[in-house]
C-alpha cells in the first residue's frame, strides 16, 4: 500500500497555502526548533536554571522555549548558542 503523505496533511490541515496548513506548519517549525535546543542544552551539558543564568533569563523561559511556547530573538537565540558554546551560522542554501 501507499501512503500518500500530501494527501493525508490536506486531509488534516487543509491545501498547501491555506491559513489552516500555514499555523499547522509554523507550529510543526516552533517544535522542531524548539527540540533542537532542548538537544543542544542537554549535549552542552547544562541545566535549564545554568542556561538561564548564563543568558540573564529565568528557568521558566528556557522550559517554555523547550517547549515551543515562546521564540527568541535573533538576540537572544545568538545569546542562547553562545552561552552553550556554538555559534549561529548564516550562509546561502547550496
Amino acid at each position: 500500500m501507499i501512503y500518500d503523505v500530501s494527501a493525508e496533511l490536506e486531509k488534516e490541515f487543509g491545501p498547501k497555502g491555506s491559513v489552516s496548513r500555514k499555523a499547522a506548519e509554523d507550529k510543526a517549525w516552533e517544535e522542531y526548533n524548539a527540540q533542537i535546543l532542548l538537544d543542544a542544552r542537554k549535549n552542552a551539558g547544562l541545566t535549564q536554571q545554568e542556561l538561564a543564568e548564563r543568558i540573564g533569563a529565568n528557568k521558566g523561559y528556557v522550559s517554555r522555549l523547550e517547549r515551543g511556547l515562546v521564540t527568541p530573538s535573533v538576540s537572544t537565540l545568538y545569546r542562547i548558542a553562545a552561552a552553550m558554546g556554538l555559534a549561529v551560522e548564516l550562509r546561502p542554501i547550496a
